[in-house]
């Protein structure tokens, strides 16, 4: 169905993998317009909970653009205005993504693809996987990426280091500036990517959908109003059925059976 990213469904969890393995998964025109569908797709697919974001082989994750497609000689110059606002639009996609999206970051992930990496709810790496924006080494700069990547470090001046110089964090610094959730020995990413797939699939996917969005949402928002806007949407939350039966489930002492309403 796709030419530049493959799909797999298996027990509540839709993976996307980037699959152009001999262009280091770099980011095409046309993977950016297959990687939009394909994450709508699974967002309004009932049967998937959680979904993956990964890249064939293992070497890298993502490479960034495909600047021999992107920046061709003859794509004029709207068209690539109209292209990078198309990558932009896969940022704007996930933040307002229903379900989690997770990360396995099997190689290297490096400018777009940084920033791919980053925009992941929970991002899971090989420890032998290196991060970086390398943009400034061709004359060019993260712009498109810098929005994500801003919103969940904790040292902005370490980010602004790493795009001024192009140097590359290794995945341990990279998880102490808050940019990957785990770390793990490469034969180790599976199972890692495993549990915690198990953990979010045994959630109520409306509750999955309620909080992710309230978290996002809150972030860019003022503290009071923050506060005001959380506490309508735990008044939402109280009215679900899927409350009613966690409740009972719990008194219970029994599983919980979402209903996702």
């Amino acid at each position: 169905m796709y030419q530049t990213i493959a799909t797999q469904e298996k027990d509540k969890v839709g993976t996307i993998t980037l699959s152009r393995e001999e262009q280091r998964n770099a980011i095409s025109p046309t993977m950016t317009v297959e990687l939009l569908d394909a994450l709508s797709k699974y967002d309004d697919d009932a049967n998937i909970f959680v979904i993956v974001l990964t890249g064939a082989g293992s070497k890298v994750f993502c490479a960034g653009a495909d600047f021999s497609e992107s920046m061709g000689a003859t794509a004029s110059f709207l068209e690539r205005h109209e292209g990078q606002r198309r990558f932009a639009e896969i940022f704007k996609v996930i933040k307002g993504l229903k379900k989690p999206l997770l990360g396995r970051i099997n190689g290297h992930a490096l400018g777009g693809g940084l920033g791919l990496a980053c925009a992941c709810d929970i991002v899971i790496a090989a420890e032998d996987c290196r991060f970086g924006t390398p943009e400034i080494n061709v004359g060019l700069f993260p712009y498109v990426i810098m929005a994500t990547l801003l919103r969940f470090t904790s040292a902005p001046k370490r980010l602004i280091e790493m795009m001024l110089t192009g140097e590359r964090l290794d995945a341990r610094e990279a998880q102490q500036l808050g940019l990957v959730n785990h770390v793990v020995p490469r034969e180790q990413l599976d199972a890692k990517v495993d549990e915690i797939t198990k953990k979010i699939t045994t959630k109520s996917p409306a509750i999955l959908r309620l909080g992710r969005r309230a978290f996002y949402t809150m972030r860019d928002m003022e503290y009071e109003k923050a506060l005001e806007y959380l506490a309508s949407v735990l008044a939402i939350n109280t009215m679900t059925e899927d409350v009613a039966e966690g409740i009972a489930a719990f008194l219970e002492k029994r599983e919980p059976q979402w209903k996702g309403k």
